[in-house]
């Protein structure tokens, strides 16, 4: 019985010969990669109150220090969130209804661009014999109420996941120091400074990446409002920071800030102020791209470019937009991980500068 024993211990003990280790770690790729999909909007959730909880930490730090209790604390910081999205969506919804009020005049400057498009077109022939002709394809009428009710479950479902976030948040907040100490104590004792080393540093990685994206917004948005204003773009102030923020996403950032300036100056600038708005727009990207990030983020984040890239096309294939927001603070959240475990060093390597 003894040397029964004796033998699984060694069996148990022996080293994982590297052909299965590989099908081990590509099981485990798989079932995590499969988690994510399946499960996308409750991790989503977890992952931006997560986000929240962190910028709202250092409030309710300031608050405590007024002999304030974590609870209550923590409840105002939630209520001043709610507040500021609040106003922002009661803002934005302001402006999106002016500019509806004068959507009708875009709407004639943008069919009289694409009637002169078309008859430039059609000069090269770009048309067909069927439109040569005359002739005109009518697509099939579109079943509005199965898209309607389709579109009202969607929206219905994200306003219930989105519900969840402010309770998330707060519960974050209040239980912060049981939740840091619970989970250090998951490990075994020769392990926890080494989790909450960890743990640590990805709080802080988080907190950076926050703060210097609102930072560098808010930098880009000021320029763009300046830059529009002196072009009297309409609604300059309100299109000018989201121009600033739109470029924040990575890849398609300069496509989106300049979607928003253009539009409504569609009939009310000249080429010239397109060519400014467009070349204003795209130096901002550059602009923060090399100088910004690298200042505010690259000592934290630590990432390669390629390992971002890859980043943003699993993650993006995974969520699609919010993965898009979410790619960069996952994958530093993994390097730190994995700097600090054993066998996952050369991962962490791999994704490095």
């Amino acid at each position: 019985m003894e040397e029964h024993q004796l033998a699984v211990r060694i069996q148990a003990d022996a080293p994982v010969r590297p052909g299965r280790q590989w099908a081990l770690n590509t099981i485990a790729i798989g079932v995590v990669l499969a988690i994510c999909y399946y499960a996308e909007r409750a991790l989503a959730v977890i992952l931006i109150s997560v986000l929240l909880a962190f910028i709202l930490a250092p409030l309710v730090d300031a608050l405590m220090r007024l002999r304030l209790p974590r609870g209550l604390a923590a409840g105002i910081a939630v209520f001043l969130l709610l507040l500021v999205v609040g106003g922002l969506v009661y803002y934005s919804y302001n402006q999106a209804t002016n500019f509806l009020q004068d959507l009708p005049k875009y709407t004639q400057d943008i069919r009289e661009y694409l009637l002169k498009f078309r008859r430039q077109a059609a000069s090269f022939d770009a048309f067909g014999p069927e439109q040569e002709k005359g002739v005109l394809t009518v697509n099939a009428a579109t079943n509005w109420t199965s898209l309607l009710a389709g579109a009202f479950g969607s929206v219905s479902d994200a306003l219930l996941a989105i519900s969840f976030i402010p309770f998330l948040v707060y519960f974050m907040l209040t239980w912060q120091q049981h939740v840091r100490s619970a989970t250090v104590m998951l490990f075994p004792l020769e392990d926890r400074h080494s989790v909450y080393t960890t743990l640590g540093m990805i709080s802080g990685m988080v907190r950076s990446f926050v703060v210097g994206n609102l930072l560098i917004g808010l930098f880009m948005g000021a320029v763009s409002t300046a830059v529009f204003g002196i072009l009297h773009l309409p609604f300059f102030y309100f299109v000018g920071f989201m121009s600033g923020y739109f470029s924040l996403v990575p890849y398609l950032g300069v496509l989106l800030a300049m979607a928003p300036p253009l539009f409504v100056g569609l009939g009310q600038i000249h080429s010239g102020g397109a060519v400014i708005i467009a070349s204003t727009v795209f130096a901002l990207h550059l602009i923060s791209l090399n100088v910004l990030y690298p200042k505010l983020l690259g000592p934290r984040l630590q990432l390669n470019p390629l390992a971002v890239s890859l980043a943003l096309l699993l993650w993006a294939w995974l969520w699609g937009p919010i993965g898009l927001v979410l790619a960069v603070p996952i994958t530093g959240g993994m390097k730190v991980v994995f700097d600090h475990v054993h066998s996952l060093k050369p991962y962490g390597t791999w994704l490095g500068q």
